[in-house]
């Protein structure tokens, strides 16, 4: 059996399990949906994909403007990204830091982005506050963390950028502090602490929207995906295993699960690449104090090929950073004993600490590294949202309210200037695992030097 490739395959399959990860081990039974599509639905919204993106749409448009939409996901609920990320819930849009949205966009577009990512992050404390989710949420902050001390004066100039153009309370903690005050180790030489961050359990977040999404009217299908899709006329048919969909209005929210036949304005948009991650077993209390590991922020350090990790609420560390190449799942094994063997250069004191859980997933990387929330060129009825760039916890579920305003008829422009354009397509789309290791090589070493 050939390992999937979203770049590649015509689907993620149909009616998978979800992995056997951390989250899914600890989430609880998963809530009720509205198994597979019948024979034939009419909607006015159809929205493809049943993660944060389209659940978050699905919500808004049923609870803020009484359309109920219909959900089509190839597998389960969360079944992507939604549910196997670490879990973080930030301030961020794409992989730029502020100072390269100010360099890029200049400073006023720069100002009016930073807000909406602001308000992302708000609109998940009120989905769970208005939805009375359960999901571990903690307020956690965020620690952007120097691997090297080479890396200490960005750090210092990002917080310092933070606080005199968007007015914000970032700060540079000293690598003496951050060892005393959060964690220890040896690549502790400083953090740009961003002190706005939630952590949660992230797939007991995809539950709660889905029990919402459900309750307001929406109808959500699992085991359905869209294997054939055609224009009739105003009205979209879309055809599932079991029969077919007719809408007036489409949205895409598969992100890096997207199959490339699904529609013409997202083929060759985006670039999925893996993410893997491990949770250790809890910590001892010896290890605890080895290492100091007391802080509950989510942190990041500061390579290109970036590590994300957390002390989960049972005292277990969840660890992450890049897959391999492909999705292959004897040499995933080899990855899992690698992203452990760096941990532990981390934090020496956890010589003794074994992996209990490791799974995968696919994150979705667009040209410009940012999230595009727009439609198709030559079709307005046809709306998407995609390319998170692994940190869509908070911006894919603002999509998705944004999305239902505008599938409802509101007029809210470009709220987000930057995103509010087309996806722009890759040139040699289909060969760019070529040059993926290349690449992955390059950052390895400049990431372990003081360039």
């Amino acid at each position: 059996m050939t390992a999937y490739d979203p770049l590649f395959a015509k689907s993620p399959e149909t009616g998978l399990g979800y992995p056997a990860s951390y989250w899914a081990a600890t989430a609880g039974p998963a809530p009720a949906d509205d198994g597979p599509a019948p024979a034939r639905l009419d909607t006015p919204v159809a929205i493809i994909g049943g993660g944060y993106t389209g659940l978050s749409c699905a919500y808004h448009l049923a609870k803020r403007y009484g359309i109920k939409a219909v959900v089509l996901e190839a597998n389960r609920p969360g079944w992507g990204a939604s549910g196997r990320t670490g879990g973080f819930a930030r301030m961020s849009l794409g992989r730029l830091t502020a100072a390269q949205m100010i360099e890029q966009w200049g400073l006023d577009t720069a100002r009016r982005a930073f807000g909406e990512a602001r308000a992302a992050l708000d609109n998940v404390r009120a989905t769970i506050r208005d939805c009375a989710i359960d999901c571990d949420a903690i307020e956690a902050g965020h620690l952007k963390i120097a691997h090297r001390p080479s890396r200490v004066a960005a750090l210092k100039k990002e917080a310092e950028l933070h606080q005199r153009e968007f007015g914000y309370a970032a700060e540079f903690v000293p690598g003496e502090t951050l060892r005393s005050r959060h964690v220890g180790g040896t690549q502790s030489h400083g953090a740009l602490r961003i002190p706005d961050a939630l952590a949660v359990h992230p797939l007991k977040l995809a539950f709660g929207v889905l029990r919402a999404a459900r309750a307001a009217g929406a109808s959500v299908h699992s085991a359905s995906p869209v294997i054939a899709w055609r224009k009739s006329g105003a009205e979209h048919v879309l055809t599932t295993p079991d029969g077919t969909v007719h809408a007036k209005s489409v949205v895409l929210a598969t992100n890096a699960y997207t199959p490339q036949h699904l529609h013409p304005a997202v083929r060759a948009t985006l670039f999925p690449v893996l993410s893997q991650i491990i949770v250790t077993r809890p910590m001892t209390a010896e290890e605890i104090r080895a290492t100091n590991f007391v802080t509950r922020h989510v942190m990041t350090d500061a390579r290109n090929l970036i590590y994300y990790w957390r002390r989960l609420p049972d005292d277990r560390i969840m660890f992450g950073g890049r897959g391999l190449i492909a999705d292959d799942e004897r040499r995933n094994t080899r990855q899992r004993d690698y992203l452990l063997s760096e941990l532990k250069a981390k934090y020496p004191g956890l010589a003794d600490i074994t992996v209990d859980y490791t799974w995968t997933g696919w994150v979705g990387f667009t040209r410009d590294f940012l999230p595009h929330i727009y439609h198709a060129p030559d079709d307005a009825s046809v709306h998407y949202a995609l390319g998170y760039q692994g940190s869509g916890v908070s911006m894919s579920q603002y999509a998705g309210l944004l999305l239902a305003g505008r599938l409802a008829g509101e007029h809210i422009g470009n709220v987000i200037p930057p995103t509010g354009t087309p996806l722009v397509r890759f040139a040699g789309h289909h060969l760019l695992r070529l040059p993926q290791r290349a690449l992955y090589h390059w950052y390895k070493l400049r990431d372990g030097s003081d360039w």
